[in-house]
């Protein structure tokens, strides 16, 4: 019981990677709040983690993650039901359109820039202020491969932006509050089969599992459990680290 009275956010809970670990954590005893777009997945997801006799509950909010309020109701959702903020797991996130730069419209670049980064920036603003006070906490943000080494993969110029972006807030944030007793990691998965990843089309999922030295794509599951090592106690000594669950994609590209 890894996560046993831990209350946990977790944001891009509807499916994938986000859905995977709040199974994950609640069977490790983790209370959580959950939150994405879409109510009927959310709520689909949470009576299946309060149905299941384990120790962890779940509630769960929709809604923008490009919403300010948003993520301050979030932690006070956590508050209320669970009487504080021991961790989160700041997963949402989108591709965009893939095309060059010079092809691209501003609109597909705030968007990819405001989900992955900007969300990422408001829920840190929320979540360490509580984190702060109660003098430990956990902060763990999805990047990804692509902003950290990605060999100039083409037509991801806002997603790469957006993800070694977050990388760069995701250090500063936990040289910054360290001291505090908050910790800031950020998972960097290679290529995952989730709905974002090329689900159900056996084309591409080839072509990106061909790009693995692993020769595969991860499940959503085995993202998870990166997720939480890094929530849990023991990566007690780890802060300001973009932790690689790439499969050794980034190793051929370098």
């Amino acid at each position: 019981m890894e996560l046993q009275n831990k209350s946990i956010i977790i944001t891009g809970a509807s499916s994938g990677i986000g859905a995977a670990a709040a199974l994950l954590f609640a069977a490790e005893g983790a209370n959580l709040v959950l939150g994405a777009r879409r109510s009927a997945e959310l709520e689909a997801l949470a009576g299946q983690i309060n149905r299941g006799g384990g120790s962890g509950r779940a509630v769960f909010l929709a809604g923008d993650v490009r919403d300010e309020g948003y993520a301050d109701t979030l932690v006070d959702l956590a508050v209320k039901e669970f009487g504080g903020l021991d961790g989160a797991f700041n997963n949402a996130g989108i591709v965009g359109e893939m095309q060059p730069v010079a092809d691209m419209a501003l609109d597909n670049w705030n968007d990819v820039i405001s989900v992955n980064l900007t969300s990422a920036f408001l829920a840190a603003k929320a979540q360490i202020p509580v984190m702060k006070k109660l003098g430990r906490g956990s902060i763990v943000f999805t990047s990804s491969f692509v902003g950290f080494s990605n060999g100039g993969m083409p037509g991801m110029g806002a997603y790469a932006a957006s993800k070694a972006g977050l990388i760069g807030l995701m250090q500063s944030l936990a040289s910054d509050h360290a001291a505090d007793g908050v910790r800031v990691n950020a998972l960097l998965p290679g290529g995952t089969i989730t709905p974002a990843g090329g689900e159900g089309n056996p084309e591409v999922l080839d072509f990106i599992a061909n790009l693995h030295p692993i020769k595969r794509m991860a499940e959503p599951q085995e993202i998870a459990q990166a997720a939480l090592f890094l929530l849990s106690d023991r990566s007690s000594f780890m802060t300001g680290s973009p932790l690689l669950v790439d499969g050794g994609i980034s190793v051929r590209l370098v």
